[in-house]
């Protein structure tokens, strides 16, 4: 199996919105009360009689290719010599014993998915686009591809194979770096790239009604606790739609530091995890979403990955092997403007739980929604410590055989709970005694007690025999 890897035709082009997967701020609208009044580590509840939005299905302004170009393949003879540590470390080789996400639908709202590498097989539908008219189909910026390879490719030759190889993906493209919006008369906004939190809310919608099982969201909106603002309010109560209405499993990258201004600025290292320095979106919708962090080869937290309260669940973000966005073959890094660096990130942690997912929706066909995250999170390799969570890795690293095969006494669906037994809680005996097992009882200690008393007897007159002078 061969690597490839990918260029951009822009040597400024730095890569960033697939590195940290971002999306542009939303913008703030002050909430009624103060944040400094209450914990910023959390969202407020969703207001009562809350609608998620309309799906308006087209970008709310008309983006403009910017002229940075489009990614490219550039195919090197590569030999990867071992199988990915990703697959070594959650067993996926195991766990595809029990399911492989077939009859499942993976939605990836993203910068697209390209359809035509191989290992896709035709499991690719466009869903929708909130950037050009193109159904999500086209990626000019490769990072939704990449993150649908990590999720659902299909094992071609060599090592190589996506969490749920046989589910299928409905493509969404909701943001691109490619892509900028000058400002009208109409709408005075500019924006550097394209992507808003308003229309994010919009493809959840989206994916939600198309029956999508399982949404990954590999895009976060990284900043300093603010107001809840509008857009806010729309993603909240679309998460909520998709979840409670439409029994589908949103993950969502945790997201990623960042000196650059495209991740989080500052890391959640308060001693106070309710007073937070950065609140990344939509990874704090917690009750919700399975909000994914990122672990190292070694076992540790990713230097990288935003720490949070919010924090669910962790899965390898380092050293990412996917498809290649323009090719046939794989690639294992990216060209920016910083030079080559591995594909790393919160956003490809995010598709394997999502994968993980898909395959115990599979398996386990009539859990809720809910259910599921709970699966996920109890049978995680929980962090060595009393409450068997952190802000780091939440509940621990995904456990996919785990997960797969656990018997969970709480859930309804599939295992039987015990009969309860009714226990005698009488002071005074039970009437009438049954005398036949108690005869025998007193006849076998009667004749233990003989011949106890024979072999005494025996011993003794030995001893005596003994003791008499010649």
């Amino acid at each position: 199996m061969r690597t490839g890897i990918r260029r951009t035709t822009a040597a400024a082009t730095a890569g960033l919105l697939l590195l940290t997967g971002t999306l542009p701020q939303a913008s703030a609208q002050p909430s009624s009360t103060p944040a400094a009044a209450k914990s910023n580590s959390v969202p407020p509840p969703l207001a009562a009689g809350a609608q998620p939005p309309a799906d308006e299905g087209k970008p709310d302004v008309p983006y403009e290719r910017t002229n940075k170009g489009c990614v490219e393949s550039d195919t090197k003879s590569e030999l990867i010599k071992q199988m990915p540590y990703a697959q070594v470390y959650l067993n996926l080789e195991q766990a595809h014993q029990f399911a492989t996400g077939k009859g499942i639908k993976i939605a990836i709202i993203d910068t697209g998915v390209d359809p035509r590498n191989p290992r896709f097989g035709g499991r690719v539908e466009g869903g929708g686009d909130y950037v050009a008219n193109q159904n999500g189909i086209d990626d000019c910026d490769g990072h939704g591809t990449e993150v649908a390879g990590v999720a659902a490719a299909a094992r071609t030759e060599g090592d190589f194979i996506g969490a749920a190889p046989e589910a299928s993906i409905l493509a969404i493209r909701q943001t691109s770096d490619r892509y900028e919006f000058k400002g009208n008369a109409a709408n005075p906004e500019k924006r550097a790239s394209a992507g808003k939190v308003g229309t994010l809310a919009q493809a959840i919608v989206r994916a939600a009604n198309r029956d999508a099982k399982v949404i990954n969201i590999s895009l976060t909106n990284c900043s300093s606790p603010k107001g809840f603002s509008a857009d806010d309010q729309k993603l909240q109560a679309a998460i909520r739609y998709a979840v409670d209405v439409k029994d589908v499993v949103i993950v969502t990258a945790a997201g990623n530091l960042s000196d650059q201004g495209t991740g989080c600025a500052a890391q959640n290292n308060n001693l106070d995890p309710n007073n937070v320095n950065s609140v990344s979106s939509p990874a704090w919708f917690a009750d919700d979403v399975l909000s994914v962090g990122s672990i190292a080869r070694s076992g540790e937290v990713s230097s990288f990955s935003v720490w949070g309260p919010w924090v669910s669940i962790a899965a390898p973000g380092e050293e990412i092997i996917s498809v290649d966005p323009k090719g046939t073959g794989l690639t294992n890094a990216n060209v920016t403007a910083q030079g080559v660096l591995d594909i790393k990130g919160t956003s490809f942690a995010s598709p394997y739980v999502a994968g993980i997912t898909a395959l115990v929706r599979e398996r386990f066909p009539k859990l809720k929604a809910r259910q599921v995250m709970d699966r996920l999170k109890a049978t995680a390799l929980h962090p060595g410590n009393v409450s068997g969570k952190d802000n780091k890795t939440g509940y621990g690293m995904v456990n996919p055989v785990a997960a797969l095969t656990a018997v969970l006494p709480g859930e309804s669906a599939g295992f039987k709970a015990a009969e309860p037994r009714e226990m005698n809680t009488d002071v005074t005996p039970p009437p009438g005694l049954d005398w036949p097992p108690i005869i025998v009882a007193l006849s076998g200690i009667g004749v233990g007690g003989a011949l106890l008393m024979l072999t005494l007897f025996v011993r003794n007159s030995l001893n005596r025999k003994r003791k008499q002078p010649a």
